[in-house]
This record gives structure tokens, sequence and C-alpha cells, in this order.
């Protein structure tokens, strides 16, 4: 994965990176709120001796030099923990306070620096303050028996400071810390799940699973579940657009044979192959050309109900004789749209697409209109859509962004391939806007400068 590669990652999973940055700030902003804040105050001790000579006071330095540090551990032992809080009355007990104090000895000195860290500002200068009064004491008394020999001396240097300002919790430090550290986990998760994710995402998966192309990108619109139709919609709305673009490139897909009868179908349910065949053909007749879509889906036909329409005669009744094609067909009075509903749902769909009254139809069909969309059902479930594909012209295969995994599209593939029929390309559906650029028509020229720099090409009518 280059760094291209990484930029895409972040702008697809741009909501798992603000997410785990945003709980990791919030994280943070809770702990530095709710814990108790401590404050700190420092009492410096030094440690000297009490000689006159030059050469004893030399000799005598180096014994204190060697002995503050033991001075600094003694700092926090019971006795002296004990005096000081019989001084201050504190309802800590010994234990409890040595973790309050830290004492140690500053690098080349013999001075001994007391901290003292408490939820009480003043109480913390109490008790650093009378923690450097008793370890002077404390030092005084147990060098008594050494004062002829090394005489030491300690004594308060510093007083206990008093710091309005708490130490503890450093708020901006641990949500800068939480911030870096939240990023960094949100971009790993992104990472992984795209390593993970296989779902097809870009025009260079669909161009190597199917050998193909994508002939229309249909953006995602909320819209859909209340305004599916083109008719709803605005002429200048996104999703017109992209019909009207799936629309022109019809006329691309092969120059020399000019097909005119396309099987609309996707690897599972629920990628919007439905609303998909339907837009198109109301594009088409949009355009001026006479369309006919004829819901092939025999097991749950769904166009009827989408256009309003009749769906009880159509393709079935049709095919055994009991209606005349011509009788068959309703026009859907506001796109101008021709439909043959599916009929009846016999039970055995797959046996009556199969017959040769089927391709029969089919072929008189084309040779009525100038476009006929046929709505198939799913190819991995059933065997319908490849069957339908084989007797027309080709299939068009619809794909849902975030949805249809490489396995399922390359399943749904062969399928095709299966019956020697052939796929002219790949619609995806329901692409964030944001990733729009992911996907570009495989009929342009690959030698393009927009092609090659990634920029989404399409054409307009």
């Amino acid at each position: 994965m280059d760094f291209k590669d990484l930029l895409r990652t972040a702008r697809r999973r741009w909501k798992t990176i603000v997410a785990l940055l945003l709980i990791a700030l919030v994280a943070a902003g809770a702990y530095s709120f709710l814990v108790t804040p401590k404050y700190e105050s420092n009492a410096r001790v030094f440690i000297s001796t009490d000689v006159e000579d030059s050469s004893e006071a030399i000799a005598a330095s180096l014994v204190s030099s060697g002995r503050v540090s033991s001075y600094a551990d003694l700092a926090t032992s019971r006795e002296i923990m004990e005096k000081v809080i019989g001084e201050l009355n504190l309802e800590e007990s010994p234990s409890e306070l040595a973790d309050m104090i830290k004492a140690e000895v500053e690098p080349l000195t013999v001075i001994i620096d007391i901290t003292v860290n408490h939820p009480d500002p003043k109480i913390a200068q109490a008790i650093a303050q009378s923690e450097a009064e008793q370890l002077t004491k404390y030092i005084t008394r147990i060098d008594a028996p050494n004062r002829a020999a090394t005489p030491i001396r300690a004594t308060v240097a510093d007083p206990a400071s008093y710091n309005a300002e708490p130490v503890s919790p450093r708020t901006l430090l641990n949500l800068a810390v939480a911030g870096l550290i939240g990023l960094v986990i949100g971009c790993g998760v992104a990472v992984l799940r795209e390593i993970t994710d296989n779902t097809v995402k870009t025009a260079e998966d669909i161009r190597k699973i199917t050998e193909t192309g994508v002939v229309a990108n249909i953006g995602f619109d909320s819209d859909v579940p209340t305004h599916p139709l083109l008719t709803d919609l605005n002429g200048f709305a996104p999703r017109a657009e992209a019909f009207r673009v799936l629309r022109t490139n019809l006329d691309y897909l092969d120059l020399d044979a000019q097909p005119k009868s396309f099987v609309i179908t996707s690897a599972l349910p629920g990628e919007g192959k439905t609303t998909t065949s339907t837009n198109l053909a109301i594009a088409l007749a949009q355009a001026g050309r006479r369309v006919l879509l004829v819901d092939g889906d025999l097991r749950r036909p769904r166009v009827a109900g989408l256009l309003g329409l009749e769906g009880k005669v159509g393709l079935t009744t049709v095919l055994v004789g009991k209606s005349s094609l011509v009788d068959s067909i309703q026009q859907h009075g506001d796109t101008g749209v021709d439909f043959l509903g599916g009929g009846p749902i016999p039970p055995n769909p797959t046996e009556v697409l199969q017959s040769n009254a089927t391709r029969d139809l089919i072929r008189k069909m084309r040779d009525m209109y100038d476009v006929v969309i046929i709505d198939a059902p799913p190819l991995l479930p059933v065997a319908d859509a490849a069957i339908l594909a084989r007797a027309a012209d080709g299939a068009l295969m619809v794909i849902r962004h975030g949805k249809t995994t490489k396995e399922q599209l390359h399943d749904a593939c062969q399928r095709i391939d299966q019956v020697d029929a052939r796929l002219y390309g790949v619609v995806v559906n329901m692409a964030p806007r944001r990733g729009q650029q992911d996907y570009y028509y495989y009929y342009a020229d690959e030698t393009d400068p927009a092609i090659k720099s990634g920029r989404w090409v399409s054409l307009k009518p």
C-alpha cells in the first residue's frame, strides 16, 4: 500500500478515523475533568559540614556527599512520617503520606529536593515544610555520634513553596496525547478494515474481475426510498444526470453490433437492479427512444408496483398464449415507457425462460422497439438472469458500492460466461459522492491525461 492508497483509504474511511479520534479526546477530557487535581510544593534541604580547617572541610565534604543519598532515602521513613502526621494532625497513614512525598538528591550537589503532591495546595505546602524541618532534625540526631569526627549540619535551604495551579491533570497535554493516539489507532483500524474489506471499490477491481468496465456510476441518494423514479427528480439532480450518462453510454458499448436488448441484473438481491432498469428505461424514453421495459423477474416481480401498473398480465401470459404481446403491453403515461409485466408467477420460472418461445419473444420485442430493457433476478441465487442474457443481446450488472464483494462479482460473471452470454459492463450503484472519482468509464481513451491522472471522466449528452 503506497502513499496514494493511504490517502484513498483515509478518504473512504474518514468516519472511522474521526470516530476513534473523538472517542480518544472525549475519554481524555472526561479523565481530566473527573480526576482529583494535585498541587505540588517544593522544599530544599542543604547538607554541609561544620568545620573551619580547610583540610578537614574537604574530608567532611566528601563524607557529607557520600551520605546525602542515604539521607534522601530516610526522608520517607516511618519515624519522620509519624512526626509530620502528628505535627499537622493529618488523617493519612505513614505509608499513604510517604506515597505523596518524593525526596531526591540534585545531581552533583549536597541538596535534597523534597516534592509533595496533595489535593489541597495549602496542605501540600505544610507537609513539605514539616517534612524538611523533620528531616533536618532527624539527620542532626542520627549523625550526633559522628560529630566529633565529621560534623554534619542539615538546614532548610528553601522553605516550602505554594502553588495555586495544579500540576495534574495536565488537560492540554492529555488531550494532545489522546488525540495523537486516537489518530494513530483510527488510521490503523482504517487500514486494517481496508485490507480486510473484500468489496468492490474501484474501476480497476471491476476491470480485473469482469474484463469490461464501469458503464455508469449512480451516486448514493437518501431520497430513493421515497422518490425512486427519475420523474420525481429535478432534471439537474445528480441521480438524473447519472442515468443520462448511462443512457448515452449504451450507444458506445458495441458500435458494430448495436445491441438493443439488455438484461439488467445483479449478483444478489438488494443491489438496486430494479430501480436501475426502470430509471434507465425512463431516461431512454425522455431522449425520444421507443423503449419497452420488461419485468423478467418471474419470482419476485417489482417493476409493476414501482410504476403503479398492472402486473397480472404480461410475460408468462404471452408465452403460454393467453394474451398477445401487443395487448399485454401497457404505457406508463408519465414517462412514455411501454411496460410488459411479468404475469402470473409460474411454478417453474427457469424452465419457462429456457424455452424457445422466450427467445422468439425477445427477438420480436427487439424488432418492435429501439431498446428493450429486461429487469431480471439476481445471478447467484438462480439461473434465470443468465438465461435471459443469452436470449437478449447481453447484460448489464448492477453492483452496490460497499456491499458487493469481489467473489460475488466474479461468481456472477461466471454464471454469464457459462451460458456464453455477453456482459457489457457494470453499473456502480449507491457510490458515495466523495468516492466517485474511483470509478471512471471504460470506453474513454485511456491515453487521455484525465484518465492517467485519476480524474473522474464522464460523457454528457
